[in-house]
């Protein structure tokens, strides 16, 4: 099937500064507040080509989401698969899009073609529907980070990557380890790079999840409601901060399992799981080839909260940032 069209920058304007100069200042001072090393390496990191960053708003998340793409190695990149979940429709399996294009407001950012023909030929992915593709924000909220990144480590516009925007849908343990056994291959290409696409933590009544942790004792979640006292021991985010960082636990160590187990135990809302689950199986896959203590693990470098929870009426969204080395 021949891609066709471009797909509008639909949120900018809304969920971000639709005017390029704008734009650009705002990722610049967010990447600029970002230190010059993280784990005694300078910026970006070398070979960390994959990344988890958040896709919220940007004045939300446009902080936290610069540590992820401030350690992206993209030096040696020819295109960047980009990973999301699916939140304008239900998705069983993983999806391609059927554009040619992606615009942003800096320039549009153009889709590999050949790639998304191999992996359709496979026979597992489904395309994207149009108006659902145009209506997600979990691809789009990364293209302007990633077309800033994109002109800052190369010269022309004839070495810019291409992009494979996958989105990833409602998927059990043991499929995201048949996708990640498909796309490992392209993970171990030195010419690509990927993104994954996650916020952590929907707390509060309007996100239908409000577990708690009393006394701090994570093995005990419980939910609250409205007619509850007001919880202080721990005080509520700091119980979220507890189950988040549990997760990101799970993701760290590297076993697909894991993270599987923990989010069936917590229910922790994080929207991305499957695109990580997906990429973590994918880095298994390479580790089983090549084990390496320094590679092919998430390391955590960023964890933000959109607020700090204080009682069941307010709600909060979590936003973690995590780089691997390939």
């Amino acid at each position: 099937m021949k891609l066709k069209g471009t797909r509008e920058a639909s949120h900018a304007d809304s969920w971000y500064d639709g005017n390029p100069n704008g734009l650009s200042s705002q990722l610049d001072q967010f990447l600029s507040d970002v230190p010059s090393s993280i784990d005694d390496n300078g910026l970006p990191i070398p070979g960390a080509k994959v990344v988890i960053a958040p896709h919220a708003g940007y004045s939300y998340s446009g902080p936290c989401a610069a540590w992820a793409y401030k350690c992206l190695d993209l030096s040696k990149a020819k295109r960047v698969f980009v990973l999301g979940p699916s939140h304008t429709y239900y998705l069983r399996g993983c999806a391609l899009t059927k554009f040619a294009k992606y615009e942003t407001p800096f320039g549009d950012l153009t889709v590999d073609e050949d790639v998304v023909q191999q992996l359709r030929e496979t026979g597992k992915f489904q395309d994207i529907p149009s108006k659902g593709d145009v209506d997600e924000h979990s691809l789009e909220m990364h293209l302007p980070f990633l077309y800033k990144r994109i002109t800052q480590t190369f010269a022309s516009e004839a070495e810019y990557p291409t992009i494979v925007p996958i989105l990833v849908g409602d998927n059990n343990g043991a499929e995201e380890k048949e996708f990640g056994k498909l796309l490992a291959p392209y993970l171990r290409d030195p010419d690509n790079a990927f993104v994954v696409s996650s916020d952590f933590c929907h707390w509060g009544l309007r996100f239908s999840y409000t577990a708690y942790a009393p006394e701090g004792k994570v093995d005990q979640l419980q939910p609250l409601s409205r007619r509850m006292p007001k919880p202080t021991n721990p005080p509520i985010h700091e119980s979220i901060k507890q189950v988040d960082h549990l997760a990101m636990d799970a993701v760290a160590s590297g076993d697909h399992d894991k993270f599987v187990d923990n989010l069936r135990h917590t229910k922790n809302t994080v929207c991305g799981r499957h695109p990580i689950g997906v990429v973590m199986a994918a880095l298994e896959e390479l580790a089983k080839e090549n084990p390496d203590p320094n590679k092919y693990r998430f390391k955590f470098v960023q964890y933000q909260r959109s607020s700090l929870v204080e009682d069941v009426t307010d709600s909060s969204v979590s936003y973690a940032s995590a780089y691997a080395i390939v």
